[in-house]
């Protein structure tokens, strides 16, 4: 199934759900990081999320950045999404793993802990930031933000995700739906809602295990009515361009050290990981046009 976000509703309109398979993108990102089983669920899940709520971003040139720090032995896990579906992000530390004893699943939770915050950043164009913060619950990443959701943007919401790790690493399948009541919704509506959600499988099983979203949508409610679907995908807007600026940000000694003592230099871009070098020549020439600059 390729990576793909859909956007529907159900019951008449007063059921909105965002759909995604991320299978490819966060198979991306295991190898740019070299993520140990528990990194990549946890990363991935969160990169899942995130590409559904860029999606809800009302102006293609906003983004939203997601913060997550529960003090468990993964760190921070940092992501950024944006309208037209495409994210990235990483994690302190990839080689993490842990697995719960009694179930033998990923221990997401144990991972990332739950004594900190889950925080969202919308990057507006038009008005000031938005922010929002809720206590982390359980560290597990779903149920974080069915939190957020209906503390920070008063949307009483269902948050499921999901990611399947192989035994070699590699990602079978990963995906995840938020299912989110809309003003005006009925019992009835609520009580279908519950009803589904204590029946259906793992959304990382329903997407190894179909062809397409539409079909899993059209087993969830009756009327579904599918509004959008779009692309999604891993990508970062690093280049040399950019790492260039970040060298011009370091003091003047340490840009001469790279140039007499090393002989050049390599930087990571944390998002994504990929790896620049600037030979002696380039950092020469860098430093030439920053002094003639700096003397105007």
């Amino acid at each position: 199934m390729k990576d793909t976000l859909i956007k529907a509703m159900a019951c008449d309109g007063h059921v909105r759900i965002y759909m995604c398979s991320s299978t490819h993108l966060i198979e991306e990102a295991r190898q740019r990081f070299d993520l140990w089983p528990t990194a990549s669920a946890a990363l991935g899940r969160t990169l899942t999320v995130a590409s559904m709520m860029g999606s809800m971003l009302k102006d293609e040139k906003e983004q939203l950045t997601i913060k997550i720090n529960g003090g468990g032995p993964i760190g921070t896990i940092l992501v950024d999404a944006y309208p037209d579906g495409h994210v990235r992000g990483f994690v302190s530390d990839p080689h993490v793993h842990y697995q719960y004893n009694d179930t033998g699943k990923l221990a997401v939770g144990i991972a990332v802990g739950c004594d900190g915050t889950l925080e969202v950043v919308k990057h507006m164009t038009k008005r000031d930031n938005w922010r929002g913060v809720v206590q982390l619950q359980s560290g597990e990443i779903a149920e974080d933000f069915a939190r957020y959701f209906t503390e920070s943007e008063q949307t009483p919401s269902a948050v499921s995700l999901g990611v399947l790790v192989d035994t070699d690493h590699h990602i079978l399948s990963a995906g995840g739906f938020i299912i989110q009541m809309m003003p005006g919704a009925e019992e009835e509506d609520i009580v279908k809602t519950e009803e589904l959600l204590k029946r259906i499988q793992p959304i990382s099983a329903l997407i190894k295990e179909h062809d397409s979203l539409q079909d899993i949508l059209m087993n969830f409610y009756d009327d579904v009515r599918i509004l959008s679907e779009q692309p999604i995908e891993f990508r970062c807007h690093c280049c040399e361009a950019t790492m260039k600026r970040v060298l011009t940000t370091l003091p003047k000694e340490e840009r001469m050290a790279m140039i007499e003592q090393d002989h050049g230099c390599e930087i990571t871009c944390n998002f994504c990981n990929e790896r620049y070098h600037f030979n002696e020549q380039q950092l020469r020439e860098l430093e030439d046009f920053l002094d003639v600059h700096a003397k105007h």
